[in-house]
């Protein structure tokens, strides 16, 4: 009833109300214009012979998930063709370079019930997996009228999200209801998704744990390891406001005890890059920032490495990295990623936002998580006066996070069950 409701209310505001949005967002720049088409449904390729895979995601972050299991279901089903869609013109740039042979990227149409019926009509898709908790109504409503398996991947449902959908079970057991099979990250979002009304519902893991590393550029890599030279070197990589002056701070009292202690910042937002280097300056640090094309010299306390696309160069650069935006109570970033590089892994006290990768971590010893920067100093101290200590570290890392690879094997074996 409610999806009924949402598609006659969305035709009737459509030419008022959305129809000015897109228009609005098309002048901004944040849509596509060269293929604003496939936005309406209208795509302009046809349809590949065989199976097709129809794969979903948001934006970057859901796209890169997708990689490994692209390559994994392509490798072994050599009809299969697959078919990713997003909605952002970042991650349609990003898919374009990363997408390999015999799959390729459409724009998700705008969730109106006629660009929908197009788009499905076009494709008719053999299986659709979603990698997002947005869930639109009239595509789910659409998939679910055409019969075609649905399958929620890494479904992560938030304590908030959660609180806000129990108010409106009605609506999320009619969502939830279009769904064939509902994946959960973690064994308390599967619980979550049932409450809410899933019909089928299991954790296999979380992809992002068989996630491919981020490419290194080797050329870049040897200009890099030339500058450095000799010096003991760390990385600092996704930060936010107001870490890095809490590192920096510490940083005056830790080269006390390693005098050629090299510092990589990678803020998670580069373009605070200058800001970055006029608080550290001010602390007295010696700073060189990548993006004005300074070079690592042997006096530089700090290298702010505010560049997009490079963070795998750091990781295989620096043998202990700290995974920011956990100092703060942002709730951390992903550091699932330098635990594959084979670094000594630490994250601060806010680390909400993996809650479940940090529960399996910390049961295999595999990352260490400090009170605040005076503490993670203290312990990035132990560990590069210490090789064994250190070595010891980025063994339990690598191997936790390769052995959780395994879940790319169990999605793909559902995937196969609904074909």
């Amino acid at each position: 009833m409610f999806i009924e409701i949402y598609d006659n209310l969305v035709r009737c505001i459509y030419p008022f109300a959305i129809q000015p949005y897109i228009t609005k967002r098309l002048k901004n720049g944040k849509e596509d214009t060269a293929r604003h088409n496939e936005r309406l449904g209208n795509p302009k390729i046809a349809r590949p012979e065989g199976k097709l895979i129809w794969f979903h995601g948001a934006s970057v972050g859901e796209s890169l998930s997708m990689l490994p299991l692209i390559k994994k279901l392509l490798d072994e089903n050599p009809d299969f063709n697959i078919m990713v869609t997003t909605g952002t013109v970042t991650s349609a740039e990003l898919m374009a370079k990363r997408l390999p042979q015999r799959a390729f990227h459409q724009y998700i149409p705008i969730d109106n019930p006629n660009y929908v019926k197009s788009f499905l009509n076009h494709w008719k898709p053999d299986i659709a997996l979603w990698f997002e908790s947005e869930f639109w109504p009239a595509m789910l409503g659409e998939i679910k009228k055409n019969n075609i398996p649905l399958v929620l991947v890494n479904g992560r449902i938030s304590n908030k999200t959660f609180k806000r959908w129990k108010m409106f079970r009605f609506v999320s057991k009619e969502l939830l209801s279009c769904f064939s099979m509902c994946l959960g990250q973690s064994d308390e979002d599967t619980r979550r998704l049932k409450v809410l009304g899933a019909k089928e519902a299991i954790c296999l893991g979380n992809l992002k744990y068989a996630g491919f590393n981020p490419p290194v550029d080797e050329k870049k890599r040897a200009e890099i390891t030339q500058q450095i030279g000799q010096r003991t070197t760390w990385g600092v990589i996704s930060t936010h406001n107001d870490e890095e002056s809490q590192i920096g701070k510490q940083l005056i009292e830790i080269k006390k005890k390693i005098p050629n202690l090299l510092t990589i910042i990678a803020p998670r937002h580069p373009q605070r890059g200058p800001e970055i280097q006029q608080q550290l300056n001010a602390l007295g640090l010696k700073t060189a920032l990548r993006t004005e094309g300074e070079n690592i010299l042997p006096e530089t306390d700090v290298y702010i490495a505010n560049t997009i696309g490079e963070v795998g160069l750091w990781y295989d650069i620096a043998p202990v990295i700290f995974i920011g935006g956990s100092l703060i109570p942002h709730g951390g970033q992903n550091f699932i990623e330098p635990c594959r590089f084979h670094d000594a892994v630490l994250v601060g006290p806010h680390m909400h936002n993996f809650t479940d990768a940090m529960n399996r971590a910390q049961k295999a010893d595999a990352v260490i998580q400090v009170k605040n920067a005076e503490d993670l100093v203290q312990n990035v101290l132990n560990l590069l006066q210490n090789k064994d200590k250190l070595n010891s570290c980025q063994e339990k890392a690598y191997a936790w996070a390769t052995g959780e690879a395994k879940v790319l094997d169990g999605i793909s074996d559902v995937i196969k069950e609904y074909l």
